[in-house]
């Protein structure tokens, strides 16, 4: 008879570097199993290699959050090889500047849209009603200080993440009575690949794992919503109690997000 593993699962898109790869770490050194979703397949299955992990720690699945079945389908691998996860973690994101004058640019929002909207949603799905039999489950939504207020030259991430902390915040309501648990993380910003080429400064800048770390303890925690670091949700709040006028000129000038292939 084979033996079963009750290790708690953790499920995360975005392995393969930056937060996604950080949370699997942080999560692995607290003892769960990994569930790792990355299009880079081949440089998850390295990290999971040179962790040390074996087939029964870390379980890897290649999908794009784009292609909703696709995404979907290695939810629905997960719970067949692995179980139904403890933890679900919908990181995959992007962030590309765009300009509403530049018609190509009109595809850059629509393929930020559907890997930070809509991909959440499809990483979510397989494991909502098999969660809600079993009345246990956190389901994690990584959003951003950017959802707060529009940035200049940022019009796609920031709607796309503003649209990400939303939904968490709607899902949170409707599944909260069947005992599942819906956590918004809103990071600052993080020294990721996604971070480093930025021509403007970045206030609190935190390294990942130092994220992963108090992301961590939100999640096992349960918070509903959690700005990390704590100093970028004072700042965020007050942005958001800015006049326009005021937040206007204290933004005038400031250098746009790079455009993709910029």
């Amino acid at each position: 008879m084979p033996t079963i593993d009750h290790r708690p699962l953790v499920f995360i898109t975005g392995a393969s570097s930056g937060i996604g790869q950080a949370l699997a770490a942080r999560f692995r050194r607290a003892g769960y199993r990994l569930a790792l979703v990355a299009r880079r397949e081949a440089e998850v299955r390295a990290w999971a290699a040179a962790q040390g992990c074996s087939e029964a720690d870390c379980g890897v699945y290649a999908a794009d959050v784009r292609d909703l079945a696709a995404i979907a389908a290695a939810g629905r691998a997960c719970v067949g090889a692995q179980g139904v996860p403890d933890v679900v973690i919908a990181n995959a994101g992007i962030s590309v500047g765009i300009d509403t004058a530049v018609f190509e640019d009109l595809e850059v929002m629509r393929a930020t849209y559907e890997t930070n909207n809509l991909g959440m949603a499809a990483t979510f799905h397989p494991f909502i009603a098999p969660m809600l039999e079993r009345r246990r489950g956190t389901l994690v939504g990584i959003g951003s200080v950017a959802g707060i207020r529009g940035l200049p030259g940022h019009g796609a991430y920031c709607s796309s993440k503003a649209a990400a902390i939303s939904y968490c915040e709607a899902l949170r309501g409707e599944l909260r009575p069947g005992g599942v648990t819906v956590v918004t993380v809103v990071p600052g910003y993080i020294d990721t690949p996604l971070t480093r080429d930025n021509r403007y400064s970045m206030p609190f800048l935190m390294q990942a794992d130092a994220f992963a770390e108090r992301a961590f303890a939100a999640i096992v925690a349960g918070s509903s919503y959690r700005v990390i670091p704590w100093q970028m949700g004072v700042v965020a709040k007050l942005m958001r109690l800015l006049p326009n006028g005021l937040f206007d000129r204290l933004l005038a000038g400031r250098p746009r997000k790079h455009r993709q292939g910029e």
